[in-house]
């Protein structure tokens, strides 16, 4: 399955997979050095430890290259805004409150509410895909259900 992302979180992800390669596997590594040079590693709790951080850093390094090689960066200037789709930015109001809110539509791995990205996954998001301008649209929420109005979409 692809995992569409922009350049800038195709870059934010290969960093991520050096530090961990570069950074993180080397100290992993020194501390289990440690811990066999403290003699038994049988009931060596330290070695143990290290060992399961070893593990646990193997397979999210594996995972984040996983992810790398199904990842589709896409061009931008390529994406129609006349609908909500993968990264455009969606400016919605709230038929009930007035509040407005925008997000932009991203893949999983990008995703940060904070920052106004919202996972393409997500139920808001999916409710508002293929969506246009006007259009009025019912989310499912844990605390029931939200009407919202999309005002504009852009990227």
């Amino acid at each position: 399955m692809s995992n569409y992302v922009t350049k800038e979180g195709l870059k934010k992800l290969q960093e991520e997979l050096d530090r961990l390669q570069n950074v993180e596997r080397p100290k992993i590594s020194k501390a289990i050095g440690e811990a066999i040079e403290k003699g038994d590693i049988s009931e060596n709790a330290e070695y143990d430890a290290a060992k399961d951080a070893q593990g646990l850093l193997e397979a999210k390094i594996a995972q984040l290259k996983d992810t790398i090689a199904n990842s589709r960066v896409i061009d931008e200037s390529q994406i129609d805004t006349s609908k909500v789709q993968m990264m455009t930015k969606v400016t919605i109001k709230n038929t009930k409150t007035g509040a407005t809110m925008a997000y932009t539509l991203v893949s999983e791995t990008e995703a940060n509410f904070k920052a106004g990205k919202l996972a393409i996954n997500t139920p808001i998001a999916q409710a508002l895909v293929g969506k246009k301008r006007g259009d009025k649209v019912l989310v499912k929420v844990p605390a029931g259900e939200m009407e919202f109005e999309i005002m504009d979409i852009s990227l």
